[in-house]
């Protein structure tokens, strides 16, 4: 969903800086061999994800949602010499897949890949952030706040992913739509919870950014 016109948005990926080789592999071979191929974040996005952790230089980074490794990579362009990114993925099929292109990178040594269930393991992650990435199943959305919130370093970031869900915040929410009831009862709570402060970006599927004051 563009919520620019078609043309413009064209001019700003044109003017935006180059997607890296890698990630144009990654890209190129998602769309060959992996499922919903349109859940990568993408050259523009992942450029964005790039630029937001180069200013934050995070030590720590957590990322809820790994699909098949391309925003990890992005984040990791930002992270500090001795940093860590720890990702977390229920896909197991995608294990092997993700592990191959990290260790392509120069960030392989430092990317940690977690299965299983976020809420669970999360918990046991013994470890503070300074940025953190959610972009996973959108009905538990809020509940990855509750469980991330007291991790997140003062000033630290949280980057919420597909926060417009292509529009349909704005229309009226179906009995069975569990996704989008989840997404508008998490877009309040940024707004509203006093531990952070929150600017919501029309940024493809829409990409909030939230600080912990």
């Amino acid at each position: 969903m563009h919520f620019i016109p078609e043309a413009l948005d064209e001019y700003v990926v044109k003017h935006s800086e180059n997607e890296p080789e890698l990630l144009q592999q990654l890209t190129r071979e998602t769309y060959q061999k992996i499922l919903q191929p349109r859940m990568l974040s993408g050259h523009y996005q992942g450029r964005v994800l790039s630029m937001i952790s180069k200013l934050v230089h995070p030590k720590n980074i957590l990322e809820i949602g790994t699909y098949t490794g391309y925003s990890a990579l992005c984040l990791a362009e930002g992270m500090q010499k001795e940093g860590e990114l720890h990702t977390l993925d229920i896909n197991e099929e995608l294990f092997d897949f993700q592990r191959k292109h990290f260790d392509k990178s120069a960030y392989g040594t430092q990317i940690f890949q977690h299965l299983g269930d976020a809420l669970e393991i999360i918990p046991k992650l013994d470890k503070s952030f300074d940025l953190i990435f959610i972009d996973a199943d959108k009905e538990n959305y809020p509940n990855y706040f509750n469980v991330i919130i007291d991790k997140l370093n003062v000033g630290g970031i949280i980057l919420s992913d597909n926060v417009l869900w292509s529009g349909k915040v704005l229309e009226p929410v179906k009995k069975d739509d569990h996704a989008t009831k989840a997404l508008l009862e998490y877009n309040a709570l940024l707004k509203e919870d006093p531990r952070v402060e929150t600017v919501l970006l029309p940024i493809r599927d829409g990409l909030t950014i939230s600080r912990k004051v």
